[in-house]
């Protein structure tokens, strides 16, 4: 960034090299430190992150899993660092409380002329442009009627998306009335399941906004949300603005405001490795000390979902996949080496001298 580049235009190999030639400079200033300060650990046992032995034992563990079935590619609801332009686990993000505002707007019934609308609030409005539906609790008496009818997307040039019933919804709450975005929201994610509603991507992974984000695309998510609600004002959609304190998620790496994006990721299953671990406590075969963070183990461990482990990032492990072909990622291979996955496309079928292309 100082030199006015970015790690794409240098390219990855160069990269590589400046990182690992800062990191002879400055690596040693941390465990530096803590010699001065007295720290007894026995350091001639420490190793660094991506030391060979480390990489190849990561590269085990990821081939191993995935024999077992226990790491598998799929398209789920990530946290999205945009300033990185990496996906981050949950670990990695930290929530704080920030002022905001609440936006509340009129989503109009379609064929009713603009006379009938549902009332809906939203923190982000410029995920409007991502929604596929309008939810209500289903005996809910203010808007039952409604349920099977269609609403026009504020600013969309006129598209229409269902208003659903379920039990979500929490009728004493807001206005009672959603907006569902199964692209952007993990609860709208799980609601968008539920229906087999489309899922709309209106964001770059640099957070800003794209085509399907109509006439605001190629603006940043923040400046969408400006302009967009200026829109909204102007054509008599606005219903009102109010303070609103909210838990922000923030990438702990870069600082930025995480965004829920669905992508193609890979994932860990961890609800049976976190059962036994759960077990082995309960049975006394771990025991943890202090005996207080006993409960903190058990939080981590229960209602877990699967874990993303791939990243976007150059510095770091390399996932061991490689796909097969010029382009796309339908077909791919998981080996220890690239020689490895040569020979395993060979056995599937394809020419010595396929192209196959390891993931970023």
């Amino acid at each position: 960034i100082a030199e006015g580049t970015s790690r794409e235009e240098v390219g990855r190999e160069e990269f590589l090299r400046r990182t690992w030639e800062y990191k002879e400079e400055q690596g040693g200033h941390i465990t530096r430190q803590l010699r001065s300060l007295g720290a007894s650990a026995d350091w001639s046992r420490e190793r660094f992150t991506m030391d060979p032995d480390n990489c190849e034992a990561v590269v085990e563990a990821f081939v191993r899993l995935h024999e077992k079935g226990l790491v598998y590619r799929g398209e789920y609801m990530v946290n999205w660092a945009p300033l990185l332009k990496t996906a981050v686990s949950d670990l990695e993000v930290e929530y704080s409380e920030e002022e905001g505002k609440l936006y509340y707007f009129k989503y109009v019934v379609d064929g009713t002329d603009g006379e009938e609308f549902l009332p809906v609030a939203t923190t982000r409005p410029e995920t409007i442009m991502g929604d596929t539906a309008v939810c209500v609790h289903p005996e809910d008496e203010r808007y039952k009627h409604l349920v099977g009818k269609e609403a026009i997307v504020p600013m969309s040039g006129g598209r229409t998306i269902p208003i659903i019933a379920d039990e979500y919804v929490d009728m004493e709450f807001g206005t009672g009335a959603l907006k569902i975005t199964p692209g952007h929201d993990p609860n709208d994610y799980a609601i968008g399941k539920k229906f087999d509603l489309p899922i709309v991507n209106i964001m770059n992974k640099d957070g800003s906004m794209n085509g399907n984000a109509g006439d605001y695309d190629g603006l940043d998510r923040f400046e969408c949300r400006e302009k967009l609600w200026s829109d909204m004002e102007a054509d008599g959609l606005v219903i009102k603005v109010e303070p609103h304190t909210q838990r922000v998620p923030r990438s702990q790496r870069g600082g930025e405001v995480i965004e829920p994006l669905v992508s193609s990721q890979w994932f860990v299953k961890t609800e049976g490795m976190g059962a036994k671990a759960l077990k082995a406590v309960e049975d006394g075969d771990i025991k943890i000390v202090p005996e207080r963070f006993k409960k903190t183990w058990d939080n981590w461990l229960t209602d877990i979902h699967d874990w993303c482990v791939s990243r976007q990032l150059w510095w770091g492990h390399r996932i061991p996949v490689w796909y097969v072909g010029e382009s796309g990622e339908s077909e791919y291979i998981v080996a220890r080496n690239e020689h490895d996955a040569r020979a395993k496309a060979v056995e599937m079928g394809h020419a010595e001298d396929i192209i196959l292309r390891q993931e970023e």
